[in-house]
């Protein structure tokens, strides 16, 4: 087989690439992936009892990004959608992120917006330099929030105390000083009216896109013939462990069915203190699907099964640098995503950064001639 451009992996960030180099340099691709469907993990699917499920966990859309919602806008229409998190602590359900309705109701004050920042100001811990994960907890909400909401909770989430973390986990979770209790505050906000399944197949009808579903790249790549390639897997499995293997933090998922139409009063409720699972996700507050029955998901992390999180510590980004090096040696090779880059990248700047290297591969293609056009090829040598 021959193409311009192998893409591994049909994730957004793969798919994404797939996408502009099909259509708008209307260039050959083939896309492969080892799994039996396309969209990575925000695939969904209708589960026996007709409710919308998110295979690998729930994922909400959001972003403040014009040209990430304007571009999955060519491929989905919307269902308005904001997300709400509960977090349960001493037996009650408080709101998260941290929210004066959150710091009322941990605390049992009525503090207005001005006095839960003088209160919080009080509470907060000082550092010189702020380092850790703890640390930026411990600086903005001070040590009984952090114990209640944050410490716990992280702690199941990666195997390894918030003072080992580097400060861009808990640095993701805003603290506001008002009742704005969604936990998004982005621009844009929703979910795929249809699903992101079928989102990701509007981004390949191109002719120019070819599938290569349950398909190894390791075991296929001596035979496809192309001139650029676009990688989206792990960076230590394609330099065969050159540095040694990095770690990624897992899941499992416990999905449930639930003969009733509500289980939870929120989209998504947070365990940061019992439990071996941290939260508990209700499909049909995002989907918006009624019927009686409802479907839940349970995460619980881990560190074996299938890579989800490259880990934010000082150490394993010193070991991924190595790896860059080698990275910036391959010609015609562009790695892009979460795994390629070891970096946790939510869904828009995973796109984001997929329109950024398809910009980089047409410069390259226009000013270099690095890629040799085979649009004469028959669909049989395709």
């Amino acid at each position: 087989m021959k193409c311009d451009v192998l893409v591994v992996g049909a994730g957004l960030a793969g798919l994404t690439v797939a996408e502009r180099i099909a259509n708008d340099m209307k260039l050959k691709v083939i896309v492969v992936d080892k799994r039996d469907h396309i969209g990575g993990n925000v695939y969904d699917f209708y589960n026996n009892d007709g409710i919308l499920i998110h295979k690998y966990g729930p994922h909400i859309f959001h972003t403040n990004d014009s040209e990430v919602y304007e571009y999955l806008s060519r491929f989905t229409e919307w269902r308005q959608f904001e997300h709400f998190v509960l977090s349960s602590v001493d037996g009650k359900l408080v709101p998260m992120p941290v929210t004066l309705d959150t710091v009322n109701a941990i605390y049992g004050t009525d503090m207005n917006e001005e006095e839960m920042k003088a209160f919080l100001e009080k509470e907060a811990v000082s550092f010189d330099e702020i380092k850790t994960s703890e640390q930026v907890a411990l600086s903005k909400v001070g040590p009984l929030l952090y114990e209640k909401l944050f410490k716990n909770y992280t702690k199941k989430q990666w195997g390894i105390d918030a003072s080992e973390l580097d400060t861009s986990v808990i640095s993701r979770i805003p603290v506001r000083f008002n009742h704005d209790t969604r936990y998004f505050a982005d621009t844009y906000q929703g979910m795929p009216l249809y699903g992101y399944t079928k989102m990701c197949e509007k981004m390949v009808e191109s002719k120019n896109i070819k599938l290569l579903l349950k398909t190894d790249y390791k075991e296929i790549a001596s035979e496809i013939q192309h001139r650029a390639l676009v990688y989206t897997g792990r960076t230590d499995e394609f330099f065969h462990n050159f540095y040694g293997k990095l770690p990624y933090r897992s899941l499992d998922f416990i999905f449930e069915t639930h003969d009733m139409e509500k289980f939870q009063e929120a989209p998504c409720v947070n365990y940061p203190n019992d439990n071996e699972y941290t939260r508990i996700t209700e499909f049909k507050w995002m989907t918006g699907q009624t019927c009686y029955k409802t479907a839940t998901c349970k995460l619980i992390p881990g560190d074996d099964g299938q890579a989800l999180y490259p880990f934010p510590t000082a150490e394993y980004q010193a070991q991924f640098a190595n790896y860059r090096k080698l990275m910036a040696k391959e010609k015609n090779t562009y790695f892009v995503g979460r795994l390629a880059e070891y970096k946790y990248y939510n869904m828009d700047k995973v796109v984001k950064r997929g329109l950024e290297v398809f910009e980089d591969m047409k410069k390259d293609y226009e000013e270099l001639s690095t890629y040799e056009r085979v649009h004469s090829l028959s669909e049989e040598e395709l």
